[in-house]
């Protein structure tokens, strides 16, 4: 491979990285550290620790992430047991299915939620039904309990983050070990917790980490519930005074040092941790058929799973269907007009095409520097290329709402990038947000597919005369065309779905995404409810061919993307 092309993409990749991660970043930090004068101060960050509006913000949003990473490994880590290692009926599509919940994003999901189990909501309605309860009784449940509320939803959503790396991490275990251990006497529970856990540490760290970072930082589905009272929601609500005010740079910076504390805590302790193993053809076996009996429980167990997974999804559709759903068990009549209107509304036409052009640029952008920046880690031998594999990472560690407003910040009138300033025109800043935050999916696509080619076919080719680069295009990448189109796919429907990003970014309705569009019609009164939901269902069918088509190219490897 040429060095001088493996130079150049390492230097392209660090300026990318120092203009659109590091200076925003750098942005936030300055901006809650740094006085009018330009000297080193804590006085913003202990006078917000002092106020207790925002110590409580700041609490509840690590007690809600906590939580959340909570359930879902709950959910996820039994699932993922079972799922590896028996054989039940209708385990091929329930374990197909049990990805549907990333089909919408947790606040989308929390509109059909809020209809299910609000004050005259399904439930209520059948309890009262079913003589439960008196006609008329009403209770709001989420209203008492909007903590738990947005924490199920959360876990309820995120869970296949963690069920796919704990799925992949289980198929990595050589069954030997566990032997092993049953014939010196430790077995059931204590053989989980001594040998099988520890083997699947990393696995459980790399999709529990994305799910702690995402829930501390969750935007959408606060703001639809009404909880003002966590940092995310305190953060979009002090945008209006970024200017002036430095109260909201100090909030991020604290919000950006505790997300990568806990991750650098959390991958000391859990991360680093590997170990060796024979081939897994050391032991035969492979999933053990259960009894009838067994069989069924384990049926009913994702069953149960993918009931309450899929009721935020269900509750979207059943309004999504509807023009009143009031006071009933299911919606009094059904239309297909949301539909129609959510394809034909003034706000909603120009989010799909927006979107649309977002997404497919970022993800152009992302292919092109993806497979650069993983042909120089895998195939190269320059100095400093583990370097660049740490910062084509570091997105995922780094929450999209921190970015989002370094983003805002150093695009003010005035400074370095204010000819980007959202105000005017967020479209190229959300390209590159997009691009930033999704770039991380694309890179370990493709460095897996290069790790899994034998470099001994772009050697041959080189020895006939081809060019190293050529020889990659024309060999190599034409072989890992799987690995790219899964990581295209997953960087293109992501980005379609942002929250963060376009909740902040996109201010005016001309350049409103999809997701932005979906809040601001949900808080319209009339109909935009309805029409909101309707446009979920078609994000929902757009990204659910997405996880399918990922799903039969990438299998159990698909767990691999969602690692840090």
């Amino acid at each position: 491979m040429s060095q001088s092309f493996a130079r150049a993409v390492f230097v392209l990749t660090a300026v990318f990285f120092a203009a659109f991660f590091i200076w925003p970043i750098f942005q936030i930090v300055k901006g809650g550290f740094m006085d009018a004068d330009g000297r080193l101060t804590l006085v913003y960050v202990t006078a917000l620790l002092a106020d207790p509006v925002y110590r409580e913000g700041l609490l509840n949003s690590f007690l809600l992430t906590c939580a959340t990473t909570s359930l879902a490994l709950l959910i996820a880590v039994p699932l993922a047991l079972v799922a590896d290692r028996y054989a039940f009926p209708g385990k091929t599509l329930l374990t197909s299915v049990i990805l549907v919940p990333m089909l919408l994003p947790p606040f989308v999901g929390a509109i059909g939620i809020k209809q299910i189990f609000g004050q005259y909501g399904a439930f209520n309605s059948l309890l009262i039904a079913m003589g439960v309860r008196p006609e008329g009784w009403t209770f709001d449940w989420f209203a008492l309990h909007q903590f738990w509320g947005i924490a199920v939803v959360n876990a309820l959503s995120l869970y296949p983050i963690i069920y796919l790396n704990a799925v992949a991490a289980l198929a990595n275990i050589d069954p030997a070990m566990e032997e092993a251990a049953s014939n010196l006497g430790c077995t059931g529970f204590r053989r989980f917790r001594r040998i099988t856990l520890p083997l699947m540490r990393s696995g459980l760290f790399a999709g529990g980490t994305i799910v702690f970072i995402w829930g501390f930082t969750e935007l959408g589905t606060p703001l639809v519930f009404d909880y003002p009272r966590v940092t995310s929601v305190q953060i979009f609500y002090g945008l209006k005074d970024i200017g002036a005010n430095p109260f909201p740079f100090a909030l991020v910076a604290i919000m950006l040092f505790a997300t990568t504390s806990l991750y650098a805590v959390g991958k000391g302790l859990f991360g680093r941790q590997s170990y060796a193993m024979m081939a897994k053809a050391t032991a035969g076996g492979g999933p053990r058929r259960l009894s009838l009996g067994p069989g069924l429980l384990c049926t009913a167990a994702f069953g149960g799973v993918f009931f309450l997974a899929v009721l935020p999804h269900l509750g979207v559709i059943l309004v999504a269907f509807s023009n009143d759903w009031h006071a009933t068990v299911v919606p009094d009549a059904l239309t297909l007009e949301n539909f129609r209107l959510a394809l034909g509304h003034d706000l909603t036409v120009p989010a799909i095409a927006n979107s649309l052009r977002f997404a497919a640029i970022s993800t152009v952008i992302d292919l092109i520097l993806g497979v650069a920046i993983a042909y120089v880690v895998v195939r190269s031998r320059i100095p400093g290329r583990q370097v660049l594999d740490f910062l084509a990472m570091l997105p995922l560690a780094v929450p999209g709402l921190v970015l989002a407003f370094g983003y805002l910040a150093m695009a003010q009138d005035g400074k370095l990038f204010g000819f980007l300033n959202p105000t005017r025109d967020p479209t190229i800043l959300l390209i590159i947000a997009y691009s930033v935050r999704r770039l991380p999916y694309v890179v370990r696509s493709a460095a897996a597919g290069f790790q899994q080619t034998s470099e001994t076919l772009e050697e041959a080719a080189q020895n006939l005369g081809s060019p190293p680069l050529k020889a990659m295009i024309r060999i190599t990448l034409p072989l890992i065309t799987a690995n790219l189109i899964a990581g295209g796919l997953l960087a293109f429907s992501f980005a379609m779905l942002e929250v963060s990003d376009s909740l902040i970014l996109a201010q005016k309705q001309a350049f409103y995404p999809i997701t932005k569009a979906i809040l601001e019609l949900f808080q319209l009164l009339g109909d935009g409810k309805f029409i909101a939901s309707a446009l979920g269902v078609w994000a929902m069918l757009f990204l659910g061919v997405t996880i399918v088509s990922l799903s039969l190219l990438l299998g159990k490897r698909l767990g691999a993307i969602f690692r840090v």
